[in-house]
């Protein structure tokens, strides 16, 4: 088994962890509900990913594995659930991770499908977040990359620094795990020191008509 599926498998059964645990939290605390919000939460982004790429079958599709690391995130959720809620930070901490390595791996995919390198980083961008974006608006929450803190920023600047290091042909594994961690680095350091991506424009204090 490839290191880089089995990274993938433990990323989506994390995923599924963390929209188990924001289900339970909600309204969402019967078994259907807190699986399927894991499932998308997991699935999400890839599945738009190839929905995007026309690439068939989509990924959870053609590999049952990835629907068996869903269901074992959501049962780990349940059994361990006091103690994961307690571990705010260690969830942090695995998140942060899987959107490192599913930003890589959406942009390594998309490249292989003859996408551009513009389009291989939104597409690395998407398989990170957009999980997190659906999961978010089912159980009623403001999407995360709304906030202030750096998000999905920290993925396209991972993707861009892939690319580049695959533009000058670095060995694919060095490049793999150098962009994956500046996506780590980059999204530890923000929430670690509240940075965050100036403002649009200006509060003026009046009324938006």
């Amino acid at each position: 088994m490839q290191i880089q599926y089995l990274f993938e498998l433990l990323g989506t059964g994390f995923f599924a962890i963390s929209g188990a645990l924001v289900a339970n939290k909600k309204s969402a605390s019967d078994w259907f509900g807190v699986t399927f919000i894991g499932f998308i939460t997991a699935i999400g982004g890839g599945s738009l990913r190839d929905v995007l790429l026309g690439c068939y079958p989509i990924v959870w599709v053609k590999d049952v594995y990835f629907v068996y690391a869903i269901l074992g995130g959501t049962i780990l959720a349940s059994v361990f659930y006091t103690t994961l809620h307690k571990l705010r930070k260690t969830m942090f901490l695995f998140d942060t991770l899987g959107i490192a390595l599913f930003t890589i791996v959406g942009t390594e995919k998309a490249l292989s499908l003859g996408a551009g390198p513009v389009t291989a980083a939104i597409m690395g961008m998407f398989s990170a977040v957009m999980g997190g974006v659906l999961r978010d608006m089912l159980t009623n929450e403001i999407p995360i990359i709304f906030h202030k803190e750096i998000y999905a920023t920290a993925c396209l600047a991972g993707a861009v620094l892939y690319l580049l290091l695959f533009y000058f042909d670095v060995n694919r594994n060095l490049n793999f795990w150098l962009s994956g961690t500046v996506i780590a680095a980059i999204r530890i350091m923000a929430v670690r020191y509240n940075l965050s991506l100036p403002k649009f424009r200006k509060d003026t204090g009046e009324p938006v008509t």
